[in-house]
């Protein structure tokens, strides 16, 4: 009978466990549908200024572009890593961290030997899993970013990378954020923020952009870039954040499917002993009628 209790114990424990993914499904299906319809409306409008600046680049001289597409040696460069602030999402954030660490193994091998890599995190998670290498210059002022994203917030730590940039503290500027494509699918994205770069079918087709610019074409781009690359780095974060929690909440079915399974399973263990139980007692009973019946 001890054998039974431990398995009336362990369905009831499974069968909390079942009660709180379901809850935790739910309420990141909700946060999915708000945060899915931000980055469905703004993506659009990003991706099209981002066209217009990349256009603009690949026909422009460096010295009318005022700094932001001037390529230089690259001695020093910022990664930054855009997580989650909480764990529950499957692979989510483990898979961004990979897509760092390879960029920084692939690309900034040299640099890292130099001491030339600084990473600015957004999201703890990111920082949780870096924080041990004594290599790295780490940025941690932006951690809690994620758990109130508006435009205002965006906007302040996008101006500092421009900054930055400008004045030659950074080299290159790199994005590692997740692109939401539905609740189940997110990309893995490695971005090259600063310097901007041209698009690569201008690079193809070397075809000359016709634009008109009113005012000044120098005073224009002072006013138009940064605004383009604050928006850029507002839909890095709107992505990461829809694709946060379309990752939870798929953890989160899969968990609830997992225990329903497991709560199967150990009825039918349960049935088992209590029938093996039930049989053995029949059996005493049987076993001593016959035995007085005997005398």
């Amino acid at each position: 009978m001890a054998n039974l209790k431990e398995v009336r114990i362990r369905i009831a424990s499974v069968n909390t466990t079942q009660q709180i993914t379901k809850a935790m499904k739910l309420v990141a299906a909700s946060k999915l549908k708000r945060a899915q319809d931000r980055i469905v409306q703004m993506r659009p409008y990003s991706e099209k200024l981002n066209e217009i600046l990349s256009n603009i680049m690949s026909n422009l001289s460096g010295g009318a572009s005022v700094g932001f597409n001037k390529k230089r040696p690259v001695k020093k460069v910022l990664i930054v890593l855009i997580t989650s602030d909480k764990g529950l999402c499957g692979g989510f954030n483990s898979n961004l961290v990979k897509t760092a660490r390879r960029l920084i193994a692939d690309t900034y091998s040299s640099q890292r030997k130099s001491g030339g890599i600084t990473m600015l995190f957004v999201g703890k998670k990111g920082f949780d899993f870096f924080k041990k290498e004594r290599d790295i210059t780490f940025i941690t002022e932006h951690v809690s970013l994620m758990k109130n994203i508006s435009f205002e917030n965006s906007q302040k730590v996008s101006e500092i990378l421009l900054h930055e940039f400008s004045e030659e503290k950074y080299d290159a500027i790199e994005l590692v954020y997740a692109k939401f494509v539905n609740a189940a699918t997110q990309r893995f994205m490695l971005e090259r923020f600063l310097p901007v770069e041209p698009s690569a079918e201008k690079k193809k087709t070397k075809t000359k952009a016709d634009y008109i610019f009113e005012p000044e074409k120098e005073e224009l781009l002072k006013e138009l870039i940064p605004k383009i690359l604050n928006t850029q780095f507002f839909k890095a974060l709107l992505d990461t954040n829809a694709s946060e929690h379309g990752a939870r909440m798929v953890a989160m079915d899969s968990a609830t499917n997992n225990a329903q399974e497991l709560i199967r399973i150990l009825k039918i263990q349960y049935n088992r002993e209590r029938q093996a139980a039930i049989t053995k007692e029949i059996l005493e009973i049987v076993g001593g009628a016959a035995a007085l019946q005997e005398k």
